[in-house]
């Protein structure tokens, strides 16, 4: 395509500006937040709260009713703060189009908006600059764009005339002209644009389970419930009355604190992952975390400080090594005094050959201005204290054509570029191709610096000037890796993660970064994006394997990958600063940008955002997901060993056809819900992890497994409900009660209040049982968890309340018990204890028959 010099007419750009419509980005086609809003609140455990609501509203409890439609609106306006958030991705990339814009019309340059620029307009770029539309190289000079946002390569790209500019990426130098060839919808950005929004996060691995676990409840609740009324009826009470009944029973099975736990746990666990620099953005996300078997993971800023630095240069006086940090211009160089004056001349030529970059210090950091490469050169020759370069010079910029770039000045002919390009303009010095070799097998990216002595003519053309040169060393530079990276990778395994390094960079690059941290699997399988089969099943079986690398791969190939591996039962965690990483970001099971370094899209597309960009904090969030995904099956160990001491009392009084009044009431089930259980439940759900949570594969089949259910309604639920009982039918018999008898309503009232003690201080010692599956409450101590401590106090008090202070003591059906209930009330406490440690000595002593050490969910 071609254009004249003077541009369109400003007519012809405003007849296309009203005909193709503005350079912007498609608006997001996201659902109306009232929408969103309503989704939260109708979900299925909302929906059984709201009929546990209604229930109780029927039954005559309007502050049960109350309290339920509180907890959630305010669990479904917290999920909806969260999905609208998340739901707003795809608008950040919107702003990723810079406001204005350089253009040619009739003949003149004008500034326009960027949202004005038409197809076939004359874009004008300089460095510094953001490309605002696709488009066709016309004219450059020196121009190097960085693209790693939309392909994950993280050396700049050097078009030439007749190559394409994309929207969204950065002009690092040089100027051009670019032909406008798309706008808007129609760019490459759109094209990623449009994958992040379709993407869709799929379905937690909590959200699911939870969903069986409140189906089970539910069905069970409505259950009991129609059996208790069928029961009420035939013992002779009134239709309605037995209604009531049934409907006071079914409300006391629904869960309603399950929900807020499960809420306030994760936020804690977010919290401290938050202080960890691991900012979550979906809470479900914290539990998905602990779940992860296979992390996908960038390299570029990831793996790597994103930070060029020159390690090795090799020159045909010997080699020599440099040390330093970053672009910090102090540093070692350490080899024979030949080599390193050699290595000062090189420096020299290099400074000359890019005298646009350097290294500027902001907010206690050295940056680079440039091309990262030229910067690292720039940085070698201060370590070394070469002087600037000549202001007074004939240049020819790097040409992706010839691969190199050289000055003329009053010192000579200064040249740099890839080797295979200057190598052949030097006199052949031995041992230059074997050091070539090696650098490069270490993963390190070459340049080739070479110079000779000026002489007439040189300044005319660069053919003349590079030529009969003379090489002065082979500069080795490298990416470094993070220093946690090893450790983090080594942490990953040990708690059967695996992990595949997914890139757009070079393979042989991202080989070499493998290898050095660690990373390559030992099938050392290293793939190139292009290799990938179409078909998912075939991707998802060559690349379910540790330690696979893949290069150069698309926003495309990222989203495939993604899928495949969730084809095949993984939970995927996927790593990514660039805009190119949005849609996989968005589809992964937990997508995880980098803060610091990653751009707006990535952060927003993400679950989780490593606020220090550090591959370890990684490590950090799994362990806490994985403590959380342990807490809440140890707090629905609790609820459900509550729920079997309270329950037991319906069912004795059904069993026996009346002749045993019921132990605890309606109105004291929901105080044990919602009065004693609800804060000791949310303390379990901060237990720290412990030394075992990373070692071996998590275990996600379900919540609530045979092993749960076993302890539960086998040991701590029956062992509760015994004492309780026995405290209650104690008593009544000590007041004179028979069996069949109508017991006096104050010797009733006793009698309830001790069963309802001894299931609250059963419940004490259980929260302690279930700080861990396999160690008993002695070996765990007390000390471990302060929240628990101070939740326990507090059970206590309100225990005291509930049969101390009126009208609450009339209100539940329980008084304060007498001496001898409490005796048998406290008795409770070393029962629960001691059953809890048999069962786990005889879960022990299996384990080591059988010779596993698996670990259990909860230990």
């Amino acid at each position: 395509m071609t254009v004249a010099t003077t541009g369109l007419s400003s007519a012809e750009a405003a007849r296309r500006l009203r005909d193709d419509g503005p350079n912007a980005l498609p608006a997001a086609r996201g659902r109306h937040p009232l929408l969103l809003l309503v989704e939260q609140l109708v979900h299925f455990f909302a929906l059984m709260l709201w009929a546990a609501a209604a229930l109780a509203l029927i039954a005559g409890m309007p502050a049960l009713a109350v309290a339920i439609v509180v907890v959630v609106v305010l669990n479904g306006l917290f999920a909806f703060a969260q999905e609208y958030r998340a739901d707003r991705a795809a608008q950040r990339l919107r702003d990723l189009m810079p406001v204005r814009a350089t253009v040619r019309r009739d003949g003149h340059l004008l500034q326009v908006d960027a949202s004005e620029l038409v197809v076939g307009d004359e874009l004008v770029l300089e460095a510094g600059g953001r490309v605002c539309a696709d488009g066709e190289v016309l004219t450059a000079a020196g121009l190097a764009v960085d693209e790693s946002m939309l392909t994950g390569e993280s050396v700049p790209t050097r078009p030439v005339v007749g190559q394409q500019v994309y929207a969204g990426t950065h002009v690092t130098e040089g100027e051009a002209s670019v032909l406008v060839t798309a706008t808007g919808g129609h760019t490459r950005l759109a094209g990623i644009a449009a994958l992040t929004q379709e993407a869709k996060p799929p379905r937690s691995p909590l959200s699911a389970q939870l969903h069986k676990v409140v189906v089970v409840v539910a069905v069970t609740a409505v259950v009991v419930g129609a059996v208790f009324f069928g029961v009420a009826v035939l013992l002779g009470l009134p239709l309605a009355e037995g209604f009531l009944f049934a409907i006071g029973v079914t409300v006391a099975l629904v869960p309603e604190g399950l929900l807020p736990t499960v809420t306030l746990s994760l936020a804690r666990a977010a919290q401290s992952m938050a202080a960890k620099n691991a900012l979550v953005r979906r809470l479900d996300a914290v539990e998905t975390l602990g779940a992860t078997t296979f992390i996908c993971t960038d390299k570029t800023g990831t793996l790597t400080r994103n930070e060029m630095s020159v390690v090795r240069v090799w020159t045909p006086r010997g080699e020599v090594i440099v040390h330093g940090n970053g672009y910090e211009p102090t540093g070692t160089v350490n080899g024979t005094s030949e080599a390193v004056d050699l290595v000062r001349s090189l420096a020299s030529s290099a400074k000359r050959c890019s005298p646009a970059a350097h290294a500027h210090h902001e907010d206690n950091r050295w940056l680079p201005v440039g091309d990262p490469m030229e910067v690292a050169l720039h940085v070698l020759a201060a370590r070394l204290g070469v002087d600037g370069p000549s202001a007074d010079a004939v240049r020819f910029p790097f040409d992706p054509r010839r691969r190199r770039s050289s000055v003329v000045d009053f010192d000579g002919v200064h040249v740099t570029g890839a080797p295979d390009s200057v190598l052949p303009q030097c006199a052949k010095v031995p041992g230059a191709q074997d050091a070539l070799a090696e650098l490069t097998q270490r993963g390190l990216r070459v340049l080739a610096v070479a110079r000779r002595d000026v002489r007439p003519g040189d300044e005319e053309s660069w053919q003349h000037a590079e030529e009969d040169l003379e090489l002065l060393g082979l500069v080795g530079l490298q990416d470094p890796p993070r220093d946690d990276v090893t450790e983090a990778i080594v942490s990953c395994r040990s708690a059967g993660i695996r992990i595949a390094m997914i890139t757009g960079d070079h393979p042989g690059t991202a080989r070499a970064i493998a290898e050095q941290v660690g990373l390559l699997g030992s099938e050392a399988l290293v793939l190139e994006g292009k290799e990938l089969p179409a078909d998912q099943d075939e991707l998802g079986s060559l690349l379910d394997h540790d330690g696979v690398v893949v290069a150069r791969v698309t926003p495309e190939d990222k989203l495939r990958i993604a899928k495949a591996l969730q084809r095949r039962g993984h939970v995927v965690a996927m790593t990514g600063d660039g805009v190119n990483d949005g849609p996989a970001l968005r589809a992964a099971d937990i997508g995880i940008a980098m803060g610091a370094s990653g751009t707006d899209v990535a952060r927003e597309a993400a679950d989780l955002v490593l606020l220090d960009d550090h591959f370890g904090t990684i490590v950090a969030a799994v362990e806490l997901g994985r403590a959380t995904f342990a807490n809440i099956r140890r707090f629905l160990t609790y609820h459900l060993t509550d729920n079997v001491a309270e329950l037991t009392p319906f069912v004795v009084w059904a069993l026996s056809g009346g002749s045993i009044p019921l132990a605890i009431t309606v109105l004291q089930v929901l105080a044990l819900d919602i009065g004693t259980d609800l804060l000791p439940a949310l303390a379990l759900g901060a237990e720290p992890p412990n030394k075992r949570t990373m070692r071996g594969r998590l275990r996600t089949g379900s919540l609530i497994d045979g092993a749960l259910v076993r302890r539960a309604f086998g040991v701590l639920g029956p062992a509760e409900a015994t004492m309780s009982m026995l405290a209650f039918l104690t008593v009544l018999f000590a007041g004179g009660w028979r069996l069949g008898d109508t017991p006096d309503a104050a010797l009733l009232a006793t009698a309830s209040g001790t069963a309802f003690a001894a299931i609250v201080l059963g419940q004490l010692a259980n929260a302690y049982a279930c700080r861990s599956a396999i160690r008993p409450v002695p070996r765990v101590g007390l000390r471990g968890n302060r929240l628990l401590l101070w939740a326990v106090a507090f059970e206590l008090v309100v225990l005291a309340v509930f049969l101390f202070l009126p009208p609450l003591p009339n209100l539940l059906g329980g008084h304060a018990p007498s001496a001898l209930g409490w005796g048998l009330a406290l008795a409770a406490i070393p029962v629960v204890v001691v059953a809890d440690a048999v069962a786990k000595a005889f879960l022990v002593r299996k384990l080591s028959i059988a010779g596993r050490q698996e670990r259990p969910l909860t230990s």
